[in-house]
């Protein structure tokens, strides 16, 4: 099969942003007067979108009210301190790299707000992506196939021709529902065992083990 483009989970498989997302997470719940989150317990409740990490933090039986307010609270703290911590994994600057000396067309999808999203793939990867999509509006969060489907039409290539590599059961779910086939980061959020109870068939341990199924 001859791919054209690559598309790209942002959490967990092109960034390491689990310190940002908790640090953020567990300042809005200390303000708020509730439990902070151990790291291990934000990475599991991670890549479904904000309000869904939001919703499983807070305490059981809240109301929106308090939800929407965390939301608001968390969603401000992290957009100025989304950048502080936060690096690629060991060897994603080289397999992106390698991909566009190849000529690939490169999108970032991601269940991050839209305008982080784009601010972040600009800072860790300027000029290296075309599309950086995140939730939005008019885009619903994944596994909803709609930021993927949106990266392909404006790369202007067809579901045969995409790859899509993202960490978690979510982006497994993701690209099912897009109709493009996935490749599973093992560096990420889940393990390999919860990939593949998730249904992930094509697993890969480095970053550089993309370029033996392209």
């Amino acid at each position: 099969m001859k791919y054209s483009a690559v598309l790209f989970d942002l959490d967990g498989t092109l960034l390491y942003t689990l310190e940002d997302i908790a640090d953020a997470l567990n300042r809005t719940l200390c303000a708020h007067g509730m439990q902070e989150l151990a790291l291990d317990m934000v990475r599991a409740y991670v890549g479904n979108g904000s309000r869904r990490l939001v919703e499983r933090a807070v305490p059981s039986g809240s109301t929106e009210e308090t939800v929407e307010g965390v939301l608001r609270d968390y969603r401000a703290d992290y957009d100025i301190n989304c950048n502080v911590k936060t690096k690629p994994y060991d060897g994603i600057t080289e397999l992106l790299e390698a991909l566009s000396a190849r000529g690939f067309k490169l999108a970032v999808v991601s269940n991050k707000p839209d305008g982080a999203v784009k601010a972040l793939a600009q800072a860790h990867f300027p000029g290296v992506f075309s599309i950086a999509v995140g939730e939005g509006s008019n885009v619903r969060r994944k596994p909803w196939p709609d930021s993927v489907l949106a990266a392909m039409e404006k790369m202007g290539v067809q579901k045969e021709e995409a790859l899509y590599v993202g960490d978690s059961e979510v982006d497994v779910q993701t690209a099912s529902n897009a109709g493009v086939r996935c490749v599973s980061a093992c560096w990420g959020f889940r393990t390999k065992e919860e990939l593949a109870e998730a249904g992930a068939t094509l697993m890969i341990d480095r970053p550089l083990e993309l370029l033996n199924h392209i």
